[in-house]
């Protein structure tokens, strides 16, 4: 019987910045199979970094981006005797960066006013300096995760 291979063994680094997180951020903000226009959308806001940020490279901001808003705890419902408890529970890594991706690009969407990648500079900028909405949802779900401390003897194993 053949092995699994998850989709991430297959997945090639963008031809910019040769990264698997760059090439996972684009298939996040892809929609309909356009791909070239979430390329474009990356790039334009990597740009925008760029000018922003003299002594690091885009590249370096994004991944340190990613690094401040992965969640290492996060709750789950856990149905026992009854009754619903939020059991806290430590995150995955390879769901710590989907998790991290996707809140920064709702942040990114939820904003309005100005054109896409600026919104998207503006917020990979603000998880990088640890201020904005994606960092601030992170914040939340390590406060729910302590506040619920006292049943994580109900953790799954």
């Amino acid at each position: 019987m053949a092995q699994y291979k998850s989709p991430e063994v297959y997945q090639k680094p963008d031809p910019r910045y040769k990264s698997k997180t760059i090439t996972k951020f684009v298939n996040e903000i892809m929609r309909d199979g356009k791909k070239s226009v979430a390329r474009k959308l990356v790039y334009n806001a990597m740009d925008i970094i760029d000018e922003r940020v003299e002594d690091k490279s885009p590249l370096e901001v994004f991944e340190q981006a990613i690094a401040n808003v992965k969640p290492l705890i996060e709750v789950r419902s856990r149905r026992v005797g009854g009754m619903t408890y939020q059991v806290p529970t430590e995150v995955p890594p390879k769901r710590q960066v989907s998790l991290a991706i996707r809140w920064m690009w709702e942040a990114a969407t939820s904003k309005k006013g100005r054109p896409m990648h600026q919104r998207l500079a503006d917020e990979i900028l603000d998880s990088y300096r640890k201020q904005g909405t994606s960092y601030q949802r992170r914040e939340n779900a390590h406060k729910m995760a302590e506040a619920n401390r006292a049943f994580a003897h109900f953790r799954i194993r």
